[in-house]
C-alpha cells in the first residue's frame, strides 16, 4: 500500500478479475477510513451478486461501499452515466472529509476519469444497422481496412475480434462525417491530476488462471445457477451488459440441457481465464504507467 506521506483524496485500483484489488482496496480503506467506490461495469448489476463476485456482506460492512448493485439486470448504464455517479460519490466522500478508492476491472471507467469523456453525437439506429451488416458481410479484417482509411487511430487501438467497438467507431465516422479519435482528442480530464493516483493488482499469470477456476468453484457453489435462473425468467434482451457477464451464457446453456453441468463450468472457467487475460492486456496498454502491486 502507499505511504501516509504519499496519500492523494482519490486512488484507483484497477486490475483482472480475481486478482484480489477488491481486497487491496478494503485493506486500504479500512486504514485510512475512506469509501470504496466501484468501478466495475458488472457489480453495478444487484442481479449479479454471485456471478460478478460482488464483495461479500461482512466486507461491505467493515467500510462504505458505494455503487454496488445499484442497477436492474434491465437497465443499460453507459460509461457516461457511471462516470457521474461516482464523480458525485466522490464529492459526497470528500464533504465527509474521506478519501476515495475507485476498484474495479472495467478499464473504460478509469479512461473517462483521467482521460475524459467524449462528446459524441448519437448514431441514429438505421446507420448502425448498416454498419453491423457491412461488418457480418465482409468479415473482420476487410471492415477494418474500412476503418483505416477513415480512423487509423480508432482502428489501431481495438483489440482483435472486438466487434462492438469497431462497429460504433465506423458508425460514428457514418453519422458525422468525423472520426471517434477525432471526438476523443477534444476531451479533458475528468479527475486533477494532482487529486489521484492510479494501481494496477497484477499478479503471476499462473496464480491468477489459479485464482479464475476457484472463483468459478464457489460461483457454483455460492448461487450462480440460481441467479442465471431468475435472469431466464426474465427473458431480457440479450444484448444488456448484466446478460453478457461471464456465466450467463454457460449456464443458461446447461439449464436449458445444451451441455452438461461438467462441459458449462469449464466453459465458463475459460471465458473468466479468457477474459482476465484480456484485462490483463487492456491495462497494460491503457495504464502501463501506473505502479503494479503483486499479491
Amino acid at each position: 500500500m502507499p505511504d501516509a506521506k504519499d496519500l492523494y483524496p482519490i486512488t484507483l485500483i484497477g486490475g483482472p478479475t480475481a486478482s484480489g484489488k477488491s481486497r487491496l482496496a478494503l485493506d486500504m480503506a479500512l486504514a485510512q477510513g475512506a469509501v470504496i467506490i466501484n468501478a466495475d461495469s458488472q457489480q453495478l448489476y444487484a442481479d449479479l451478486d454471485v456471478l460478478s463476485a460482488r464483495p461479500p456482506a461482512e466486507d461491505e460492512a467493515k467500510a462504505p461501499h458505494r455503487l454496488y448493485g445499484v442497477a436492474d439486470a434491465g437497465e443499460a448504464w453507459s460509461v457516461g452515466r457511471w462516470a457521474r455517479a461516482a464523480l458525485d460519490e466522490i464529492e459526497t466522500a470528500h464533504s465527509q472529509g474521506k478519501r476515495a478508492i475507485l476498484v474495479g476491472g472495467t478499464g473504460l471507467y478509469f479512461n473517462a476519469l483521467v482521460k475524459g469523456l467524449a462528446d459524441i453525437p448519437a448514431v441514429p439506429a438505421q446507420v448502425r444497422d448498416a454498419v453491423e451488416a457491412d461488418y457480418d458481410a465482409i468479415g473482420e479484417a476487410e471492415f477494418r481496412a474500412r476503418l483505416h482509411e477513415v480512423d487509423p487511430e480508432a482502428e489501431a487501438k481495438i483489440f482483435p475480434s472486438d466487434r462492438q467497438r469497431l462497429i460504433r467507431a465506423l458508425s460514428v465516422y457514418r453519422a458525422s462525417g468525423r472520426a471517434l479519435s477525432a471526438y476523443k482528442a477534444d476531451t479533458q480530464p475528468l479527475l486533477r491530476p494532482d487529486h489521484w493516483q492510479g494501481i494496477i493488482v497484477e499478479p503471476d499469470r499462473e496464480v491468477l488462471y489459479a485464482n479464475c477456476d476457484r472463483r468459478v468453484d464457489v460461483m457454483i457453489e455460492t448461487g450462480a445457477v440460481e441467479e442465471v435462473r431468475a435472469l431466464m425468467a426474465r427473458n431480457l434482451d440479450a444484448g444488456l451488459p448484466a446478460m453478457k457477464a461471464v456465466g450467463v451464457r454457460e449456464i443458461s446453456a446447461w439449464l436449458a440441457g445444451d451441455m452438461s453441468r461438467d462441459n458449462a463450468i469449464a466453459a465458463m472457467k475459460q471465458a473468466t481465464r479468457n477474459y482476465a487475460k484480456r484485462q490483463l492486456t487492456w491495462f497494460r496498454n491503457q495504464q502501463g504507467d501506473w505502479p503494479r502491486h503483486r499479491p
